[in-house]
């Protein structure tokens, strides 16, 4: 299939390089130059595991392309597929300005050319969006039968976004009145995907980013009431996931890092606020976020109670094996640190100024503009003799931080890194 992928952020970029896997033909739209000349080299503008080979093997072999110009890429392509970002204000709304737009410029290409186009939204929207956005700008080209319109969410997790992709652990397609969808399309989505209505699959992505989120912080404050009397929670946690069958999963339950990123805090917040427009108490989801910023704040007075000058952060990004700033707890607690006076290094290998782009660079130039000054990559000049090392990530192996760190050393473990007890340093849990 020849498809058209709106938006080269992390859902477009990984979602172009594993379509081009199988053999589809892909040509990528952006409105950021950097991106577009990044991916139509074949070179990830992001960072994620498996992306960057994936990316310059398509681009060898004709299989990807790159442009600005939306009405090339619809009019040399069958489908398009929107992956741009929704984001949300401060009070929750969510904000399908971009959506909208792309959206609008498909359709006025379409209703030119003359020639059929189906349309994919993937960005996550809340339930009614997709219909809206059909009456408001498609009504007459769906009635025409030129475009057909799919709500199709995504399931990626960053850092294992292309093994997701290859094994999805969900796929639902989203029609109007969750018919089939046409079989031609199956290359696409699968010929098993299941098939709801537009409101159904949007909200499940809303469910599930929920669900994510409550298992996360309903892990944290197990975590801190356990570390209060004495109990490892890390211990109880691994014991209450023995029961698979009830308790699904044990990839959110794990005390630790506050969550983060660009998906469950603006996802949490844009349903909340959405329950407030109908008048719907929401007791749980309203918790959620300042529970995690409860669990934010409680990180942050260990933190400070236990430096005694010098600190290193390992990890700075939201997550292992990702880039991505955005929401992320560690830039709070890295800021907390500075505002108090402490000397601060950050070593975090996934990082790389000069590649930031997008909101990843305005996170960094409103919140941590003096940022390159305290990123280094030089683990031993990081850490020094002594200080507070601050272990939010597994972003180094242990073996190579073993002769690093001394007994001068206290290691604060955010990430769950039981291994670190055998370091000659001071071990503190964060809640276990």
């Amino acid at each position: 299939m020849k498809v058209s992928i709106f938006g080269l952020g992390y859902v477009g970029a990984v979602t172009a390089g594993c379509l081009t896997k199988v053999g589809h033909t892909v040509v990528g739209v952006d409105v950021q130059a950097e991106k577009v000349e990044s991916l139509a080299s074949g070179i990830s503008p992001i960072i994620e595991p498996e992306l960057d080979g994936l990316l310059a093997e398509a681009a060898k072999n004709g299989l990807l392309s790159a442009t600005q110009n939306h009405e090339q890429a619809i009019k040399t392509t069958d489908v398009s597929l929107v992956c741009v970002g929704t984001p949300s204000a401060e009070n929750g709304e969510l904000n399908l300005q971009f959506v909208r737009q792309v959206t609008g410029q498909i359709a006025d290409t379409v209703r030119v050319s003359g020639k059929s186009h189906d349309l994919v939204l993937r960005s996550t929207m809340l339930p009614g969006s997709t219909q809206k956005i059909a009456d408001d700008l498609l009504a007459d080209l769906l009635g025409s039968g030129k475009l057909r319109l799919f709500f199709y969410p995504e399931f990626l997790r960053e850092g294992t976004a292309v093994a997701d992709f290859d094994d999805p652990s969900l796929v639902v397609v989203g029609t109007h009145d969750g018919s089939a969808f046409p079989g031609e399309l199956s290359p696409l989505f699968g010929a098993d995907a299941p098939s709801v209505n537009w409101p159904s699959a949007e909200m499940v992505k809303y469910a599930c980013n929920a669900f994510h989120a409550t298992k996360v912080t309903f892990a944290n404050e197990i975590g801190r009431i356990g570390k209060n009397i004495g109990v490892d929670s890390r211990s109880v946690m691994r014991l209450l996931c023995q029961d698979t069958r009830l308790n699904l999963s044990p990839y959110y339950l794990r005390p630790g890092n506050p969550f983060g990123g660009s998906c469950l805090p603006k996802d949490v917040r844009a349903l909340t606020h959405e329950g407030r427009l109908g008048g719907e108490e929401l007791p749980l989801l309203e918790s959620l976020l300042p529970s995690n910023e409860a669990h934010l704040a409680k990180l942050i007075e260990l933190a400070k109670r236990l430096a005694k000058d010098r600190v290193t952060l390992l990890g700075l990004s939201f997550k292992s094996d990702t880039d991505d700033l955005r929401e992320s707890p560690m830039v709070e607690v890295a800021q907390h640190l500075l505002g108090r006076g402490f000397e601060l290094s950050i070593y975090d290998p996934q990082l790389n100024l000069a590649k930031l782009i997008g909101t990843n660079k305005r996170v960094i130039d409103e919140k941590m503009p003096h940022l390159a000054s305290l990123l280094t990559g030089d683990l031993a000049a990081a850490l020094g003799q002594s200080g507070l090392v601050i272990a939010a990530q597994k972003c180094i192996d242990l073996e190579t931080l073993r002769p690093l760190i001394t007994a001068e050393h206290t290691l604060l473990d955010v990430n769950g890194w039981p291994e670190l007890r055998d370091l000659p340093a001071h071990y503190e849990g964060f809640c276990w």
